[in-house]
């Protein structure tokens, strides 16, 4: 609790930091904002079977045997 109310002082209590942005700054948030969405993505892409699986609430279909007439 103690922690909370420092940093809760801390964040409504500090003054103007008078910060300099230079012009990369916009461009590496940028990425960091794109990067996460493709990660996300590929996150997605890789667990999709599960996923779904998991929405439909059945478990998943064991491979059809090819040697089997």
């Amino acid at each position: 609790m103690k922690a909370l109310t420092i940093l809760l002082f801390t964040v409504f209590v500090a003054g103007p930091a008078h910060a300099y942005l230079d012009a990369g700054t916009g461009s590496i948030i940028l990425q960091a904002i794109v990067g996460t969405i493709a990660g996300g993505l590929v996150v997605i892409k890789l667990y999709w079977y599960r996923i779904k699986n998991f929405f439909k609430n059945r478990t998943p279909e064991e491979p059809k045997d090819r040697n089997k007439n």
